[in-house]
């Protein structure tokens, strides 16, 4: 029976999946998982799971994120406005661009 591993390397992070291991039951599994996976790295722990107990949902199977146009909550997604507003228009999308740039940097969400 296949078993897949996941690994948490400092209390309070994400488990990643690190790989399988090959055992006839849970008990053996975590056994094999501390020996191949986790005394190489630093480990604080490992979660072990039956690989067919293990679902995924793809990409042809749904529609994930960014799929909906939401322009409407930018200035930019406006582009026939009245003249007089034009320089509050320039400001707010200028700030606009600031965030947006700075969200996809890394910065504040």
């Amino acid at each position: 029976m296949i078993w897949e591993v996941f690994r948490q390397e400092e209390s309070g992070e994400y488990h990643t999946h690190c790989g399988n291991v090959h055992a006839p039951d849970r008990e053996m599994a975590k056994l094999f998982a501390q020996i191949q996976h986790g005394r190489r790295k630093p480990t604080n722990s490992l979660w072990v799971a039956p690989k067919e107990e293990i679902g995924e949902v793809d990409a042809e199977e749904a529609e994930f994120g960014g799929t909906t146009d939401k322009s409407y909550r930018w200035v930019m997604g406006y582009k026939d406005l009245d003249a007089a507003y034009a320089e509050e228009v320039a400001e707010s999308q200028s700030e606009q661009e600031d965030a947006d740039r700075a969200k996809r940097a890394g910065g504040d969400d």
